[in-house]
C-alpha cells in the first residue's frame, strides 16, 4: 500500500537546484534509505518532508494528506538527528516523555508509554540517568525512544549513527532494524554510508546532484547498478568501456576482444560493463588476458590488480588454500554473464557547482 508520495519535489537555493524534481513512492512499513555523497540533496529532501524547508515545487502526500500544507508540528512525524538533541538537564525518561507532555497525555498513560519505549530500545534500567552519564549508543537509543513514543506516522532519521564508533555503529544497525520490524513504523533514513544503507533498508534511493539515480533493493542496486555512478558509489567495481551492438542474435557488448551477451535492451553505441571484483575469477578460456601487477593478502581474502587490454581490473579471491598467481604472472580473468551489469557509457563529470547536503 502506497503511503508516502514525493511528486516532482524541487528545492532551489540562489543559483543552483539542490533537489531536482524528485519523485518517489514509499510503502507503509518500509524502511527506505536516501543514500548519496555530501551535496547530493538527501538531507534537503528530508528537511522538506519534515517542514524545516519550504519546497519550491512538487507535492508530498502522507497517507493521502497534503504534507506541505501543514506546519512542521502538525505533520505527526518523529525525527532523530545526528546530534541526538537530548536535553542535558533531563533524565532519559524525562527526555522520552517530553513529546507526550507537549501533547498533554495524562501522567499514568505517559509513564506507561515511556516505560514501554525504553524497554523497546533496551534501556528500561536507565530511565533515571542523565545523558552525560550515558554512552553515545545509549544516548542514540534515548533519542530513538523519544521519537517513537509519540507513535509517529513517519520516522525521519538524519545520519543517526554517524557519531558512533565502528563497533557501536554495527550494533546499532542491528538494533535499529529489529526495532523497525517490531513497531512497523515507516522510516526514511538519510545516510552517506553504503554499508549502513545496505544493512538497514528495504530499498535504497541512490541520489547524486539533486536527482535520483536508482531505486532498488540493496542487493539489486549492488548487483545491477543503473549507471556508472551507482556502480562506483556502492562499492569497488570494475567498470570497463565497451561497444554495445544489436543484431539477429540479440544485444551484445564488446569489451577489448571479448563479446558478452546483454540481457536488457540497450541502444547501439558506446557502453560500459560493470562487474564486482568478487565475481571475477581466473579462468582457462573465454576471458580477458592480462598480467598480475599487484597481489595483496587481506586476511580472509586476496586482492589482485590485473592489467588487461580493457584496463586495470581488481580481482578478489577467498583465502581458501587454492593455488593463486604470482605478481608478474600471465592470467586470464573472466566472469559469468549473469554477474555483470551493462549500461550506457558514463557521462563526463559536469563542472563543479554548489549543491546542498
Amino acid at each position: 500500500m502506497t503511503y508516502l508520495v514525493l511528486d516532482q519535489l524541487t528545492k532551489r537555493f540562489s543559483n543552483w537546484t539542490a533537489v531536482d524534481r524528485v519523485s518517489l513512492t514509499v510503502e507503509k512499513g518500509e524502511l527506505i534509505s536516501l543514500l548519496g555523497p555530501s551535496g547530493c540533496g538527501k538531507t534537503t529532501t528530508l528537511q522538506m518532508i519534515a517542514g524545516f524547508l519550504d519546497a519550491d515545487g512538487g507535492r508530498v502526500t502522507l497517507d493521502g494528506q497534503d504534507l506541505l500544507a501543514k506546519k512542521p508540528n502538525e505533520r505527526g512525524l518523529g525525527i532523530v538527528f545526528q546530534s541526538y538533541a537530548l536535553f542535558p538537564h533531563m533524565t532519559a525518561a524525562e527526555n522520552v516523555a517530553f513529546g507526550l507532555e507537549m501533547r498533554r497525555i495524562n501522567r499514568a498513560d505517559r509513564d506507561r508509554m515511556v516505560a514501554d519505549a525504553l524497554k523497546l530500545v533496551g534501556l528500561e534500567q536507565y530511565g533515571d540517568r542523565h545523558p552525560r552519564r550515558m554512552s553515545g549508543g545509549q544516548q542514540q537509543r534515548v533519542a530513538l525512544a523519544r521519537a517513537l513514543v509519540i507513535k509517529p506516522s513517519l520516522l525521519l532519521l538524519d545520519e543517526p549513527l554517524s557519531n558512533l564508533d565502528a563497533k557501536m555503529r554495527e550494533e546499532m544497525q542491528i538494533e535499529l532494524r529489529r526495532i523497525q520490524r517490531t513497531v512497523g513504523t515507516t522510516m526514511i533514513l538519510v545516510t552517506h554510508d553504503q554499508s549502513e544503507a545496505m544493512a538497514l533498508s528495504d530499498r535504497v534511493v541512490v541520489m547524486n546532484k539533486g536527482r535520483i539515480q536508482q531505486v532498488a533493493t540493496p542487493q539489486e542496486a549492488y548487483d545491477r547498478p543503473a549507471n556508472a555512478f551507482v556502480a562506483n558509489f556502492l562499492g569497488r567495481t570494475n567498470l570497463l568501456p565497451g561497444l554495445v551492438g544489436n543484431g539477429p542474435a540479440g544485444t551484445t557488448i564488446v569489451v577489448a576482444d571479448s563479446v558478452w551477451p546483454v540481457s536488457q535492451p540497450l541502444p547501439s553505441g558506446p557502453g560500459a560493463l560493470a562487474v564486482r571484483p568478487e565475481k571475477v575469477g581466473f579462468v582457462d578460456a573465454g576471458g580477458l588476458s592480462g598480467t598480475v601487477r599487484t597481489r595483496v593478502f587481506q586476511g580472509t581474502q586476496w586482492l589482485f590488480e590485473v592489467e588487461t587490454a580493457a584496463g586495470r581490473m581488481t580481482v578478489i579471491r577467498q583465502h581458501d588454500g587454492s593455488p593463486l598467481p604470482a605478481e608478474g604472472g600471465r592470467v586470464m580473468v573472466g566472469w559469468r554473464a549473469e554477474d555483470m551489469a551493462v549500461m550506457p557509457a558514463a557521462e563526463p563529470e559536469a563542472s563543479a557547482s554548489r549543491e546542498a547536503a
